[in-house]
């Protein structure tokens, strides 16, 4: 259970995470808010407050024992960058040159960056490479866990199942799967372009533990890592969320999507996150 002083300074990470995305695609004039935003919360904690990060990376003897992470949904990159420079993988002022020529902050993670396991962007992969890892540490006997997190419109492609399939199969306990469940892709609404359903029934029956929670309340967040590290089975996290959560005009509104501001958008959506 986290701490009032423990949730308010996620929060406050949180919002700084939620400016620092719409500077750096406002920037660079190309960049994914809407999905960045929605994950806000679930990154801020994970990486935060349940995750075993090792700063140094690999100069670290306990590089192998690290907690891994998977962007699926890799073009909210923008977020993960944020949350990064808080924790100390890569300086703020790095942030600034999101997508610029030559930069390290590609549009989508590369392992060029510290901390990145495996470069994503290619929606609907991010799971299996996520299974791999999870066997691996477990042929190694290794404790770490993988955290992978999904977008709801790519769980859409069959290749998910798939890895859910092999999840359970392989009964990957070591491995907890997020679904930003934000109801929106870039064509429109999620059940409108292929309706997913009851995602927590469907996945019950594929032998997951399942949780469904508020994506945005950081209490229920923290908790449902927290069991799902403790599970005799792989988890999913069902994380119903807002589209561009935090900027009233971005908020469930698939135009932003891959948008980017121009000024006068980038002036009110810097004005209501101060």
């Amino acid at each position: 259970m986290l701490s009032e002083s423990e949730i308010n300074e996620i929060k406050n990470y949180c919002k700084e995470s939620r400016r620092n995305i719409i500077e750096m695609v406002y920037s660079a004039q190309s960049g994914h808010i809407g999905g960045s935003l929605s994950s806000c919360e679930i990154l801020t904690v994970l990486f935060h407050k349940c995750m075993n990060n090792v700063l140094d990376w690999k100069e670290s003897p306990d590089y192998e024992k690290r907690d891994r992470f998977v962007l699926s949904k890799g073009h909210i990159s923008p977020l993960l960058y944020s949350v990064m420079s808080q924790i100390g993988y890569i300086n703020k002022e790095e942030l600034k040159t999101f997508r610029k020529l030559g930069t390290r902050l590609q549009g989508h993670p590369t392992t060029i960056l510290p901390g990145i396991e495996i470069p994503t962007g290619s929606l609907g992969q991010g799971l299996s490479f996520a299974c791999g890892i999870a066997m691996s540490l477990k042929l190694d006997k290794n404790p770490a866990n993988v955290f992978v997190l999904l977008g709801d419109g790519e769980i859409q492609e069959g290749n998910v199942w798939e890895a859910f399939m092999q999840g359970s199969h392989r009964n990957l306990n070591n491995l907890v799967a997020i679904i930003d469940r934000n109801m929106l892709q870039i064509d429109g609404n999620t059940e409108n372009v292929m309706a997913l359903g009851d995602i927590s029934a469907k996945l019950t029956s594929f032998g997951w533990n399942v949780t469904e929670i508020d994506g945005h309340n950081i209490e229920q967040i923290y908790e449902a890592i927290e069991n799902a590290k403790k599970s005799d089975k792989p988890s999913v996290i069902v994380a119903n969320t807002i589209k561009g959560k935090g900027v009233s005009f971005m908020e469930n509104n698939p135009g932003w999507h891959g948008t980017a501001p121009k000024e006068p958008d980038y002036l009110k959506a810097i004005e209501e996150l101060k």
